[in-house]
């Protein structure tokens, strides 16, 4: 199995190099050059199966001959024996045929365990085989942290950096980045958003010299291994609700498109999905992207579930080359609107194959609430803002009602205890594990929104940069 970028211009590469790689060099995605495809029999034999088991079937295809079988086996075994649900991945019925897929019960209390658990353990492997060390760079709108902090805490080969947008996560998620006890994690809170964030990480892998420099790599879901470890759960939650046989529908709560895409990567695969809802709060511009072809980035609304307060959804990109026949100059020329005049519009052709499997809609400070309100009252389920998103979009999609509706759950409603309490007056607690979390000691270093900054920081803490002197830009 080889990897392509989205943009055309840089070389392909197997998938430990797409791992440690993250970005391709011509600042495109990576995906593979032909996607596998599971038959009818292969998908009815995943139902019942334990999650790790069902790991090494779904992502061996993409693997390939990058890793023994028994190596993924144990990884995928080490790592999600780290979650304390038996099922990791367990659904919960609320409504009739609606079903809640909860994504949280891994260390961070969030979906970004299911994928950076793993992707720790690949870096680990990939960075022994060649004796190298690595400088990690991520940013994130609140979970994607927290979940490679505790992944990557304590890692001989590796640093870690986060960058965070100042003020806009919850505190628990804040606490989650800025607590560990570990001389190779570093947090940086950006004066900021995440869109910043994220374009200061880009910076910094487009400029070469730095990247080769500290041997940068990343964990976003730029990074192709989390998405081949999140199409997992949609093979789970849809085989154990009768798939094959019968198709299932998701509504997906969405910032940065990873986590859908993944989704649209297991229907590519075989899977019989109806539809891909893409929920929005309001900043809402994949929603308007579906509804009008056209891109538009606007400033970014501090709301109640600021995991999806993103203008710039990253994955998009990968959308936006498969749906337009894998041509990369069209994404080459998209992606440099985008930069230069904050959108971009795509073709008619791309638009309506984008259509003929999402849906997308947005929900509202308000609509969130009263899904809280609503959910805990009739079904007695906590859910967090994020969840209320996706079931708020979910309930105002056109459906057939015996095609099963799975509401992706990616954050434990404790991460957000303000909004919840505010919206249903139930104050969701931590777990008892977690009880000592708002005690832990801080380490925090605030920047500005400024990738000169950013790169002096790692270069003056990075392993991988010692003895190359602070002198580099970025």
């Amino acid at each position: 199995m080889r990897y392509i970028s989205t943009r055309g211009e840089a070389p392909p590469l197997g998938f430990m190099d797409v791992t440690l790689a993250g970005l391709a060099r011509d600042g495109g995605l990576y995906v593979p050059e032909s996607w596998p495809q599971f038959d009818r029999a292969t998908i009815a034999g995943f139902a019942g199966r334990p999650y790790a088991e069902l790991a090494v079937e779904v992502m061996r295809p993409f693997t390939a001959d990058a890793l023994a079988d028994t190596t993924l086996a144990r990884m995928a075994k080490e790592a999600y024996d780290t979650f304390r649900h038996p099922a990791v991945t367990p659904l919960v019925q609320v409504g009739p045929n609606t079903f809640v897929l909860e994504l949280f019960h891994g260390p961070t209390l969030a979906f970004k365990d299911l994928a950076m658990q793993i992707l720790a353990r690949l870096m680990d492997q990939a960075l022994a085989e060649r004796g190298a060390r690595s400088t990690i760079v991520v940013a994130t709108s609140g979970d994607t942290g927290g979940a490679a902090v505790e992944a990557f805490r304590g890692a001989a080969q590796s640093d870690l950096f986060v960058l965070y947008p100042q003020g806009r996560v919850s505190e628990v998620q804040r606490r989650m980045m800025t607590t560990a006890e570990a001389d190779n994690v570093h947090a940086l809170a950006i004066e900021g958003t995440f869109d910043d964030c994220q374009a200061i990480v880009k910076g910094l892998f487009n400029d070469h010299v730095f990247r080769d420099r500290v041997n940068l790599s990343g964990v976003n879901s730029i990074n192709f291994a989390r998405i081949v470890a999140q199409i997992v759960y949609y093979f789970a939650a849809a085989a154990a609700l009768g798939a094959p046989h019968r198709k299932v529908a998701f509504s997906v709560p969405t910032g940065n498109f990873g986590d859908i895409f993944a989704g649209w990567v297991a229907a590519k695969m075989g899977l019989p999905v109806d539809r891909l809802s893409i929920a929005t709060n309001v900043n809402d511009i994949l929603a308007r992207t579906l509804a009008t072809g056209t891109y538009q980035v606007r400033d970014v609304v501090a709301t109640s579930s600021p995991s999806m307060d993103i203008q710039v959804s990253s994955n998009f990109e990968r959308l936006l080359f498969e749906a337009g026949g894998r041509d990369p100059k069209t994404v080459r020329v998209a992606m440099a609107s985008l930069s230069r005049a904050q959108s971009f519009t795509v073709g008619a052709k791309a638009l309506a194959e984008m259509r003929g499997l999402f849906a997308a809609d947005r929900a509202s400070e308000e609509e969130t609430a009263a899904v809280i309100r609503t959910v805990r009252r009739e079904a007695g389920y906590l859910m967090d803002p994020h969840t209320a998103v996706a079931y708020a979009v979910a309930e105002k999609e056109p459906r057939d009602p015996t095609v099963p509706m799975i509401v992706l759950s990616t954050a434990h409603p404790a991460k957000f205890p303000d909004a919840v309490e505010a919206a249903c007056g139930v104050r969701p607690g931590l777990p008892e594990w977690l009880g000592d979390l708002p005690r832990r000691e801080e380490r925090i270093t605030v920047l500005p929104a400024d990738q000169e900054a950013v790169a002096r920081t790692i270069l003056t803490h990075g392993r991988a940069a010692a003895g190359a002197g602070a002198g580099a830009t970025a």
